[in-house]
This record gives structure tokens, sequence and C-alpha cells, in this order.
């Protein structure tokens, strides 16, 4: 039993044609797309252009218009000379460099090639999107849309999930993948871990028609539902069928705005919503352990957060997202690295702004606070694991007091 690093070792020498493609290569594929693709894939595109609406722009091309990437392999992303800047998430760069390693050395994985790489960011749009169309060796192509990154305003998006109105995002997965579509042939599945799960499903759901009828799965990796008036605006009906959604035992993200639709829940390693770590979810021999259900518990309070996100009117909810967003910036930090790094001079800003706050959304704004708590302090634990025992004990003694300030606010 271990995790997908230990299902890459165990299977990869199965090729795909010996071995058919699972969900946990899913959610391989889905976290490879974190991968910081932009300065490896600097100057990779073809010279014929695409229309002006084609999404975002191929990396290393300074045109708005952007230019189909060419198919690379992961031989030509290993060798070259930018390939350590793959890891710019040192929230998972052990991880994510085993994963690297782990399908360039395996027979399964080892000639993919990907293509069609977009990745912007814009802080006007409060837009965080990224997709990446992944040519596996046995002729699959899988098309991955990047979660949620370390950026502060990547989960600023993730909160607006909560209008009635599709997110910027959401809007640009759709023609993402209507142009990527266009440029290979046949059928292909679609995935994503996080937001990426919501924008495989939003996106398939919305795109062409013709489109639509070559997807022969959709994998939903603990990513977010939807308000039912979002969900209503498209083709929802025509591909549920094909959407395969997994989650862990101590699902939030997974679950926030998910009423209605099957889901197989997964055994994690850690506990708490620190599960939402793809790296944290169990497999067992080659396929993911599963259990019954999500924990009751957790269970009940991810129905009533979602009671209470439906309760609000468009309004209020606008207001407290703008005002939770108000409050995370008050940290000062640029991204979810340093606020994790500084979380000490993150909080104090955050106090200083939840002064100005009436008393019932403060206190919301805590309990969320304390989740993503749990899920930085297990990031934090494990990116110091390799200290020495000087500053693990000054890490420990930092999250104690940290957890007491969220203790006094509850």
């Amino acid at each position: 039993m271990g995790t997908v690093l230990e299902y890459l070792k165990e299977y990869g020498d199965y090729t795909l044609a010996e071995k058919p493609f699972s969900e946990v290569d899913s959610l391989i594929l889905s976290q490879f797309s974190y991968l910081k693709f932009d300065e490896v894939l600097s100057g990779e595109q073809e010279s014929v252009e695409m229309s002006a609406d084609w999404p975002g722009q191929c990396a290393g091309s300074t045109d708005v218009v952007t230019a189909a990437c060419t198919a690379v392999s992961l031989e030509e992303i290993f060798r070259h000379e930018k390939y350590d800047s793959l890891y710019g998430d040192e929230r998972y760069r052990r991880d994510n460099t085993a994963l690297f390693l782990g399908m360039y050395g395996s027979r399964r994985f080892h000639d993919t090639r990907i293509t069609n790489y977009v990745n912007q960011i814009d802080l006007d749009t409060e837009m965080q999107f990224s997709a990446v169309t992944i040519l596996l060796p046995d002729g699959m192509v899988y098309v991955a849309f990047r979660g949620t990154d370390e950026t502060i305003v990547g989960w600023k998006e993730d909160l607006n999930l909560a209008f009635s109105e599709p997110v910027p995002g959401q809007r640009m997965s759709v023609e993402y993948l209507n142009r990527a579509a266009e440029t290979f042939a046949g059928d292909f599945c679609v995935g994503g871990h996080s937001k990426g799960g919501n924008l495989a499903v939003y996106a398939s759901m919305n795109c062409r028609q013709e489109v639509r009828q070559r997807i022969v799965t959709i994998y939903d990796h603990d990513g977010p539902g939807f308000r039912p008036e979002v969900k209503a605006q498209g083709a929802y009906d025509q591909i549920a069928d094909r959407i395969r959604k997994t989650v862990p035992r101590s699902s939030l993200v997974g679950m926030l705005l998910y009423s209605e639709g099957e889901y197989e829940v997964v055994e994690s390693k850690t506990i708490g919503l620190a599960q939402h770590n793809p790296y944290t979810w169990l497999v067992r021999e080659d396929a993911f352990w599963i259990v019954q259900d999500i924990r009751t518990g957790r269970k009940f309070m991810d129905e009533a957060l979602n009671q209470w996100i439906l309760s609000l009117s468009q309004d209020k909810m606008h207001t407290f997202v703008d005002t939770f967003y108000q409050v995370i910036l008050a940290s000062e930090a640029d991204n979810l690295i340093d606020f994790t790094a500084n979380w000490m001079k993150s909080l104090r800003g955050i106090r200083m702004a939840l002064k100005e706050i009436e008393p019932e959304t403060e206190q919301v704004i805590w309990q969320i606070l304390r989740a993503l708590f749990d899920i930085i302090s297990a990031n934090m634990k494990e990116r110091f694991r390799s200290r020495n025992e000087t500053e693990r004990e000054k890490l420990e003694e930092g999250i104690r007091q940290l957890e007491q300030a969220f203790r006094k606010q509850s």
C-alpha cells in the first residue's frame, strides 16, 4: 500500500496496453499539470497562428495571439537547461520531482508528450488558469486542467465559484477545450484536481456538441461542484454518466456545492483537510483504496457550509467573498508560500483587518481560516521535516501558538 508515487514504482513497467489507464493514472496526470512548464517550453511553439480569441499564450510567446505549442517529450523537458524551473511551487517540490522522474523512468509514461500548454494569471479579472494537453504513448489524449496554484488570486477565484455567474477561468476552460480538440483527432479524456476537476466538468458540459461527443471520461479529483443555476445552464445531463469523481475521506473542497451525483471516497494517509493533497491518497495494489463514505463529522460540516452558501443572496455572497479576500491580502503575502513562511506576520495583518468586519462575518472567516491553517500546518511540517531538531522544535512551537490564536477566536 502506498501513494501515487509508490504506484509509479510498482506499476511503471507496465505499458498502458498491458494495464489499462485508471483513475490512479488520471490523478498522476492531474498533478503533472501543476508543474511549471513556462520556462521549459519557452519558444516551443508552432508558427501557425491561432485566432485572436484563443485563451492565454504558450510559454515564451510575447504575442496576445497564441500559437499551439509543439508536442514536447518528457526526454526534452528532462534535458532542458531550465528543467529545475518545473518545481517552482516549493510546497510540493520533493513530491513533484519524484512524480516527474517516476513518469520519465517508466515504460508506462516515458514516451508521453505535452502540447497546447497555457498559463495565465490576471489580477484584474481575478483569474488563474492553466491547462495542458497530454499525449500518452498508446495514443490516448488527456486534457488536464490545473487546480489552484500557490497564488492568492487563484484562491480568490475558488471563492468566486460560489457565484451564479461563471468565473473567468471557467469560461476560458471552454474555449481551451474547443480549440485544443482541433489539434488532435479522435476521442479523449478530460480531468483535473481541485479547481481543475471543476474546470474539466464545466468545460465538458459547455463545449461544442461535436467536441463533447468525443469525450470518453471526465475525471474530477476532489473538485468543487456548481451552484444549481450554473449546472442548469450547461449540458450536464449529457455528460453525467461519464464523470468519475473521487474525494478523500475528509473532503471539503470536493464537496463544496456538490449535492448530487455519485463519487468514490479514497482513504488518505493523513487527517483533516490536508487530505486534499493528492500525494496523501492511498493506493492498494493498482487501484485507489476505496472506503464507504466521507467521515460523518466532515460530511455534516460540508452540508452545513453548502446550505449557508446557497442561503446567501448574490449581493451578500459578493460582500463575504470580497471581505475574505481583503482579509487575506492584509497578510501582505503575494502567494501561499509567503503566507506559510511568514505566518505570524500574516496573522497580525489578518487580525487588524478583522477589526473592521461585522462579528457574524468575522466568525465565518475564522472558521474558513481554520481549515486553511490545517492545510498550511501539514505542508509546513512536510516542508521542514528534513531540517534539524532545533528548527523543527521552533516550527512546532509556532504551530502551537497559531492553534491557540484560532481557539481564542472560536
